[in-house]
């Protein structure tokens, strides 16, 4: 049995708003070009497949019948504005409808795939698309793969389904969807909404009647770096995980709380974005008997940040993570430069450094703890966790 599965064809690179938009498929294609040259889509532990567009039924357990007709028409030429459907964000494209259909099948095949016990790991790097929902388009987002890899499993017999979103952009999409939902746990660590898209994520909001305690936002202020984020997860993540006991982690890679990402204000490296995937992946091991769906999701520094992180992400499922030293290959940056004429960056990155965890006590004069805290007080209690307490 492959050990992960990882969804992959050139018709993912399909999913393009156009020339100057910052959702390029550029971003997929480098991430590709480096995983291959790494070595890691030919090992015997990864099998590596392509999926049709999802069928609207698939569509449908997370969307509005009306919707999806709403984008059918959108790609034949009739934008729907108030759908989010012919917008600066979201500009109509040919084949529109096909393209994001295939980014929700992908996410979907995994999730089935690591139910059913066929592999222990799922990849759909192309996915992510978490701001979309019911009713309309947000974000860069048309279809929401997040919220469908979910309810399949749900569908499947899942009864806890942890969902973590480490994008910088708030996960609106995947929590409306499960607002109301106990069987879902949905975390967001993003960059606090007064400060940017989509302006929402409060720790305040902690899910609906029923389901309190299953909607988990930590709002970090801009230019919070590695050390601070890395705090902020090992703060709140494994605690609640551990008291949650998913049978299934779903986690999204938005790689755009790096540094370099010109749509966020947050200032993480590399590193910290790989030792966050680290975290999942082992309490998927801890917790749920490796089973680990992760997606891919934003990310806008598509030579410098994107395929590093991803690539990152996909040695770590396959139980073999890079070394932070080792050159990457030359020909992958050869390309670089021809595609793009830009410099690519000569190793993978450098170690984050010493980031002090939550147990070393709590600090009143940090800006990071301050929102930390006001995550745990607001949803610790509701699942009998002291939030001034490891």
């Amino acid at each position: 049995m492959p050990l992960a599965r990882l969804v992959w064809s050139p018709e993912l690179l399909q999913y393009d708003f156009g020339r100057g938009h910052p959702m390029s498929p550029a971003r997929l294609d480098l991430t590709m070009r480096l995983a291959d040259e790494l070595g890691l889509l030919t090992s015997r532990d990864l099998e590596v497949v392509a999926v049709p567009p999802a069928s609207d039924a698939v569509l449908e357990t997370v969307h509005d019948a009306a919707y999806v007709a709403a984008v059918r028409a959108a790609d034949a030429g009739r934008p729907a504005p108030e759908r989010g459907l012919g917008t600066e964000d979201d500009p109509v494209f040919a084949g529109m409808h096909d393209a994001a259909a295939r980014l929700v099948a992908g996410s979907v095949d995994v999730a089935d795939a690591v139910w059913d016990g066929r592999v222990l790991h799922g990849l759909n790097v192309a996915g992510g698309m978490h701001h979309a929902h019911r009713d309309a388009a947000s974000g860069f987002c048309i279809y929401n793969d997040a919220a469908a890899a979910v309810q399949r499993l749900l569908d499947a017999g899942a009864q806890r389904v942890a969902y973590v979103d480490l994008d910088a952009h708030h996960g609106d999409g995947v929590e409306a969807q499960f607002w109301d939902d106990p069987r879902v746990l949905t975390v967001s660590i993003h960059q606090d909404g007064s400060t940017l898209f989509p302006g929402t994520g409060s720790p305040a909001d902690v899910g609906g009647a029923g389901a309190e305690g299953s909607v988990v936002n930590l709002a970090l202020p801009p230019r919070t770096g590695s050390e601070g984020w890395l705090r902020a997860l090992d703060a709140v993540v494994p605690a609640l995980l551990r008291e949650f006991r998913p049978q299934v982690i779903v986690s999204q890679h938005g790689a755009d709380a790096h540094a370099k990402d010109p749509l966020s204000d947050l200032r993480v490296g590399i590193d910290a974005l790989r030792q966050a995937a680290r975290v999942l992946h082992d309490l998927s091991h801890e917790l749920a008997d490796g089973r680990w769906v992760a997606l891919g999701g934003g990310g806008y520094a598509v030579v410098d940040v994107v395929p590093l992180v991803w690539s990152s992400l996909v040695a770590e499922a396959l139980h073999a993570p890079l070394d932070l030293a080792q050159p990457l290959p030359p020909a992958w940056r050869e390309h670089v430069a021809q595609a793009s004429g830009l410099t690519a960056a000569r190793y993978l990155g450098i170690e984050t450094a010493e980031w002090r965890r939550w147990a070393a006590g709590y600090d009143p004069a940090d800006d990071v703890d301050r929102a930390v805290l006001a995550t745990r007080k607001h949803v610790f209690p509701l699942w009998g966790l002291d939030p001034y307490q490891d």
